[in-house]
């Protein structure tokens, strides 16, 4: 007897890649149904070799599902997944609104699996965000094995973080610097994004940082280590797909770069590919479609007592969105649930 799955916010690009990869990883599932808002009913959706057509959230009795995976954003999210919760399914949110939470989950399973019983506190898990998601995937053996004081990390995000309309001011914005009169000025983005990199994710707070930099410290501590001091600096580039990350990591004890290879080369979740020669690392391009998170560029930084650098790559829809969420279904279901 498999499980009963609903994925909410199908029609967008994070609900279609939950889809993808609820059939990619053959998620023991005997019904998957599609939803979205009242003007997306009856799209239609692939799952695996299937057709879905999405019907209305508004009004769906969620009564009889074991697992709801949602993609809809914290306004619709903070009516919908306590309705959800409240009929007894278990609500995996992709939205910032449950994220810091305290009574409230945050996982990633590689690295804080046991939090997964906490779920029972209001039948809802958070999935972090995405630039998030793959450093402390990246960061947790390093901790374990030499306790991380400090992390300084530098990212380099591509426009899908923003959804459609981020990806679609790209393109549009690139065909038009090529063709006059199809200019186009910036609408999703504060500024050009095309041939350009723009140092500001989501809004300023007022201690200077962006809400995207203030979610990675949060969310780094919540998830690994609270005593761990992080500072970020968030930067959209026009890339269609594919987070990447330049990371620095100061320890307590010394760690040789030579071992923090071998150790993220036997860690869960985690692809390295480090070769001292040109194209001897990853780039967004091939990390697209995949469920690794890619890490290249490994090396001592000796302007400290105990510090690394490495590079950080990885399918922000993937690993950053979808496969995460998944990936705490199938956490839920092997340590509580327990079907299929």
């Amino acid at each position: 007897m498999g499980y009963k799955v609903v994925v909410a916010g199908a029609t967008g690009n994070v609900g279609r890649e939950m889809l993808n990869i609820l059939a990619e990883r053959e998620f023991p599932a005997d019904e998957v149904v599609a939803l979205a808002s009242r003007r997306s009913i009856g799209t239609e959706v692939s799952y695996g070799d299937k057709t879905l057509k999405c019907k209305d959230i508004e009004g769906f009795d969620f009564t009889g599902y074991d697992i709801a995976l949602f993609a809809i954003g914290s306004d619709a999210t903070k009516t919908y997944a306590p309705i959800a919760a409240s009929q007894g399914c278990v609500v995996i949110d992709n939205s910032s609104l449950y994220r810091y939470d305290p009574q409230i989950p945050l996982i990633v399973p590689e690295v804080n699996a046991d939090a997964i019983e906490d779920y029972r506190n209001k039948m809802i898990i958070a999935n972090p965000n995405c630039s998030t998601a793959q450093m402390v995937v990246a960061l947790k053996p390093l901790h374990d094995r030499a306790r991380i004081k400090r992390v300084v990390v530098s990212t380099y995000q591509s426009v899908s973080g923003a959804g459609k309309e981020g990806m679609d001011e790209l393109w549009n914005q690139t065909k038009g610097m090529y063709v006059p009169g199809q200019e186009v000025e910036p609408k999703k983005f504060q500024k050009q994004i095309a041939f350009n990199v723009i140092p500001q994710i989501d809004v300023f707070l007022d201690s200077g940082d962006t809400k995207e930099e203030w979610k990675m410290v949060a969310e780094t501590k919540k998830i690994l280590d609270p005593a761990i001091k992080v500072t970020a600096t968030c930067v959209r580039v026009p890339v269609f797909v594919g987070h990447s990350e330049a990371i620095n990591v100061e320890t307590e004890d010394f760690l040789d770069e030579d071992e923090a290879r071998d150790i993220l080369r036997e860690a869960p979740g985690i692809l390295v590919i480090d070769k001292r020669e040109p194209g001897g690392y990853a780039t967004p391009v091939e990390c697209v479609g995949d469920f690794a998170t890619f890490i290249s560029r490994i090396r001592q930084d000796v302007t400290v007592e105990n510090g690394l650098n490495f590079w950080c790559v990885s399918d922000n829809l993937r690993k950053g969105a979808a496969l995460n969420a998944v990936q705490i279904a199938e956490l839920l279901g092997n340590r509580v649930l327990k079907k299929g």
